[in-house]
Formats: structure tokens, C-alpha cells, sequence
């Protein structure tokens, strides 16, 4: 049975745009995330930035309920 790559990106080209997403949620929250390797960051701090991304994609989801 063919094993699935979870970390896949369904749609490579969106790589780019992810990135910056990733950029601008860590600076919001105040994580100094550099482009690269960032295994010098905490646990606390890694949450912190994919936690702001998720809430800022529940609130464009909402948003564009409306």
C-alpha cells in the first residue's frame, strides 16, 4: 500500500504566497521566523505562529460569508 506524503502541497505554486503568510504571522505574534531552517525555535513559539495563521484564515472564511 503506496504510503501519502501529508506534507504534499496540493497546490505547489501556492508555495510562495504560503511563505509570505507564514512571514507576516510571525511578525504579528512577534516569533522572529527567518527564511530556512528555524529549529532553534520553541514549541511555544511554532504553535503561536500556526495558531495566527488558522485564526486569520477562520476570519477571511467568515468574512467572505458575509
Amino acid at each position: 500500500m503506496a504510503r501519502s506524503n501529508s506534507n504534499r502541497k496540493l497546490v505547489p505554486e501556492a508555495k510562495e504566497g504560503l511563505d509570505k503568510f507564514k512571514m507576516e504571522a510571525a511578525s504579528e505574534v512577534g516569533v522572529n521566523l527567518k527564511n530556512g531552517y528555524n529549529g532553534d525555535l520553541t514549541s511555544r513559539e511554532n504553535g503561536s505562529v500556526g495558531g495566527q495563521m488558522v485564526k486569520k484564515m477562520v476570519e477571511s472564511y467568515e468574512n467572505n460569508l458575509k
